[in-house]
């Protein structure tokens, strides 16, 4: 029996060693592979040549591929040198409708369409270093697989959501039987934070960010001249006060002390000339819970309001409320195994408990079905201030590079800790 204990702990030591022995060239590629992700941007499912660059990376470390899943998807599967469990391993490749306004030398400066716009396309939320994270990972764990059981490489397509009219992201990807051949027991995902300083990486047990759906309101009322607004019955007139309305669902019918939501319009298209009153409106935007109560509540009255706003002012309106993202849930004795892989690997002091956040991640689709556990990793560059910190989805947003290899390192001491 003592002789059994001191392998284990001499397993643990050796272990321990591995996931701090990384040497400058992988640190180097990590980077460097960032670089051009970041350089060339894709939009959801449409990632082509993101996806080719993976599959071919994990195609030369001699891990299996399969590509085309859930449109672009890239699954790699390494087999350890004795069978055990099976660990999936998530990063999300696609970039966002943004023009990258900032000074750094790859930056991007790619155009594409997005919904008939022309728009620049820009990694405004970091998984560009999700992608070459795990592109590193899958080289270290390949080099050393002297592990037991599997683990499998997720590179998913569509997290911000699929162009309208497709399917996309890990729903479809679950669909397709990502988590099947051979069954996935858990899963494991990272998100980059711009205003978490670099070595710090930020964790909470169960939900820790929202459920989101996405709504579409259709406004009808009566064209007119701009001139005579009597004669109309004014569709952006009625959604002014539709999204006033909206509002009052948040601060009169949401138990806010209990969990927090949110209701934002983030678009709103009426009209094409400036003295013609329209017919139509058309406002889509997002619903973000932690409480699905709560959330049931906020898609009722929804349903109950906007109707009656528009016919009090003599139109018609219509909802379409679409499930994007369920609650984004850290499997309770998960997170207690994986917090101690992340104090071993970075440090007790930087590994930091947080409040939930209404964004929302659709690597809850995965936690449906396995039980996963999710973080975030420090992005912030040493000095600066995290209040200064450009939020993800803008044209300013930038992350450092050195904390990548931190996310290299967390990933890989997960991986080991949980496989042997």
């Amino acid at each position: 029996m003592k002789k059994q204990l001191f392998t284990i702990l001499l397993l643990c030591s050796c272990l321990w060693c591995i996931a701090q022995d990384f040497s400058a060239e992988l640190a180097q590629k990590v980077i460097q592979w960032r670089h051009e992700i970041h350089q060339n941007p894709e939009l959801s499912n449409r990632e082509f040549k993101t996806a080719e660059k993976v599959a071919n990376h994990l195609r030369s470390l001699g891990i299996e591929v399969q590509t085309g899943v859930a449109h672009t998807g890239v699954v790699g599967l390494l087999k350890g040198k004795r069978p055990g469990k099976v660990l999936a391993l998530r990063a999300d490749m696609d970039g966002l409708p943004v023009k990258e306004d900032n000074d750094l030398p790859y930056k991007s400066n790619v155009i594409s369409q997005f919904g008939g716009q022309e728009t620049g396309v820009m990694h405004a939320c970091g998984h560009d270093t999700h992608v070459a994270i795990l592109m590193g990972v899958a080289e270290y764990l390949a080099k050393n697989n002297d592990f037991a059981g599997s683990v499998k490489f997720i590179f998913q397509p569509a997290e911000e959501g699929p162009p309208p009219g497709e399917k996309g992201g890990a729903r479809l990807m679950v669909e397709e039987g990502v988590l099947e051949n051979p069954k996935v027991d858990a899963i494991y995902g990272l998100h980059i934070n711009s205003a978490t300083p670099v070595g710090v990486v930020r964790y909470k047990s169960k939900g820790i960010m929202a459920a989101a759906q996405r709504f579409v309101i259709d406004v009808k009322g009566k064209q007119a001249h701009g001139s005579a607004p009597w004669m109309s019955v004014d569709p952006i007139l009625i959604s002014a006060q539709i999204i006033n309305g909206l509002q009052t669902i948040i601060s009169r019918n949401s138990e806010l002390t209990k969990e927090g939501a949110v209701i934002s319009v983030g678009s709103i298209h009426s009209g094409i000339r400036f003295n013609i009153i329209p017919e139509s409106a058309q406002m889509i935007g997002t619903i973000r819970t932690l409480d699905e109560e709560m959330k049931q509540t906020i898609i009722q009255r929804m349903h109950e309001m906007v109707p009656k706003i528009a016919e009090a002012f003599g139109g018609s309106a219509e909802v379409s409320i679409i499930e994007s993202a369920a609650l984004t849930y850290n499997d309770p004795a998960l997170t207690q195994m994986a917090v101690k892989s992340l104090e071993k690997s970075l440090g007790k002091d930087n590994v930091q408990l947080m409040q939930a956040v209404t964004g929302a991640e659709d690597f809850s689709a995965f936690q449906e079905k396995v039980p996963g556990f999710y973080f975030f990793l420090g992005g912030l560059k040493e000095g600066n201030k995290p209040e200064n910190a450009p939020s993800h989805h803008t044209p300013e947003f930038v992350v450092d590079d050195s904390g990548l290899i931190h996310g290299v390192k967390a990933m890989v001491q997960l991986s080991l800790d949980y496989l042997q």
